[in-house]
């Protein structure tokens, strides 16, 4: 077994600790002085659990010398991104307005990872309530990219992407509106997995977007991302869109991938597509086709409309959700008020970034009298037609590839005056939410600055297996190095 035991994945240390070849502690331990030594310069954490990690890592070292039942994550030290409740811990949402709130309960999926025995290490930055797609935007500190500190690590999960490929934890979750998972992992050389929308609870979730919004994991391998799926996956009677479909299980290496049809999207590949992505992209779709795949090209038609229709209905969605954040129920209270009306006035103004006004400004306009039919609602019907372009392709393929983003990792500052820019940085991700499907971003190669490119995987709604199988086979044919 490796002297280093943050380069052991998840499986490995989960293994190792139910052998006796190491335990929970020494793992735990590892993995702390990791985020001593890197965190001043990543800053990935907006909390590290030091204490309770230390007792939750006891508790699994007991367990094993008593005899007990270990389960699937035994001693696996986890990151959480702060949207997800963790009780008894600080939820911020990398937001003033929730400054200081202490969180009553934990969210499904947080206490489905401490029923498998993970060891929860901490809370991750983020865009603040989870909108941006750089990690700029949250209230609090601004997270680097492991592989170039001075270039963004993708957001709005960048915290969750940052700590899982700088070994400062072995898994990381995030969630992923319209690409908060995807993106960071391209950004960051890991795993980054969307699953089908319901598979996983909501329920402990901050809501951003109700109808988008899809918990998911970040690991260094696919084997890792899928396990972390069966644990905080299936059906949950506390979440209404959950559904009652149950995970798959963690596939073994397949032989070839013969039999699989490959979709390229025509839509996908246009101008814009930085070259470098493009090449390691059609590369990655080679060495589907060297296993057996056979690849042809598919037609999203509505694939256009996508960032337009997003933007309408998810800040609708988040300025319904995020109404409840007025200053009388929890969080930050301005305090100078001379009325009811000025105290929702200062708070949230004091309370909420420019990116969240912004939003917030943008969905309460599309949801106002006179514009809802002309916005909203027109959205919703693009919406139906963007799902129905991908159910289409699926009667012809089983899975489709194409880039996860349009360009390499770039740098701090590039996009943050250009709204509309770092909007567009998503194009390729926010379709697969808008119909609900699973998907997943691999690493596929290094630009020619040696920065990360990612190479995504989109498969129908609960096709999680099909996309496990194509990325297992792909993953093992086409090595991705590490950070060291």
């Amino acid at each position: 077994m490796t002297a280093d035991l943050t380069a052991l994945s998840a499986a490995g240390i989960a293994g190792a600790v139910r052998r006796g070849e190491a335990s929970a502690e020494a793992v735990l331990d590892a993995h702390l002085t990791r985020v001593e030594r890197l965190e001043p310069t990543l800053r990935a954490f907006l909390t590290v659990t030091r204490d309770r990690a230390r007792a939750a890592a006891r508790a699994v070292d007991e367990k094993r010398r008593s005899g007990g039942p270990l389960g699937p994550l035994a001693g696996v030290p986890v990151a959480l991104k702060d949207n997800l409740q963790l009780e008894g811990v600080e939820t911020t949402c990398a937001s003033k307005i929730l400054k200081g709130h202490v969180a009553a309960y934990d969210a499904t999926a947080v206490a489905r990872l401490k029923a498998a025995d993970a060891v929860i290490v901490g809370k991750t930055n983020l865009d603040e309530f989870a909108m941006g797609s750089s990690t700029e935007n949250s209230a609090f500190q601004r997270t680097a990219n492991p592989w170039d500190p001075a270039r963004v690590p993708g957001g709005s999960s960048g915290g969750s992407a940052a700590a899982a490929a700088a070994r400062l934890c072995a898994l990381s979750f995030g969630s992923d509106t319209g690409r908060s998972i995807r993106p960071p992992a391209a950004f960051c050389g890991v795993v980054g997995l969307k699953p089908t929308y319901g598979l996983v609870s909501r329920y402990g979730l901050v809501a951003f977007a109700s109808s988008l919004d899809q918990i998911g994991p970040f690991a260094r391998s696919v084997e890792d991302a899928a396990l972390a799926l069966s644990v905080v996956g299936g059906h949950d009677p506390m979440d209404s869109t959950c559904a009652s479909a149950a995970p798959p299980p963690v596939p073994p290496i397949p032989p070839d991938l013969k039999g699989l049809r490959v979709g390229l999207p025509r839509e996908y590949f246009i101008s814009g597509l930085d070259p470098e992505v493009e090449k390691a992209v059609r590369g990655a779709v080679d060495v589907l086709k060297g296993l057996g795949a056979s690849v042809r090209e598919v037609s999203l038609p509505h694939t256009q409309y996508a960032i337009a229709v997003y933007y309408i209905l998810a800040p609708s969605e988040a300025s319904s959700n995020l109404a409840r954040f007025d200053g009388i129920r929890y969080g930050f209270r301005d305090r100078s008020p001379r009325g009811l009306e000025e105290l929702y006035e200062r708070t949230r103004g004091a309370g909420f970034g420019p990116e969240v006004k912004r939003r917030i400004m943008l969905g309460t306009y599309a949801l106002s009298s006179g514009y809802y039919d002309a916005y909203y609602a027109k959205a919703r019907r693009v919406r139906a037609l963007i799902a129905r372009d991908f159910e289409l392709a699926f009667r012809d393929v089983d899975l489709i590839a194409c880039p996860t983003t349009p360009t390499p990792p770039f740098r701090f500052g590039e996009k943050t005056d250009d709204p509309v820019a770092m909007y567009l940085s998503d194009v390729f991700t926010i379709p697969s939410n808008l119909a609900g499907n699973a998907s997943a971003s691999l690493p596929c190669g290094l630009s020619a600055a040696g920065l990360p490119l990612g190479l995504q995987l989109v498969a129908d709604r609960f096709g999680e297996a099909a996309l496990f199988k194509a990325a297992r086979a792909f993953e093992a044919a086409r090595p991705f190095p590490a950070l060291p």
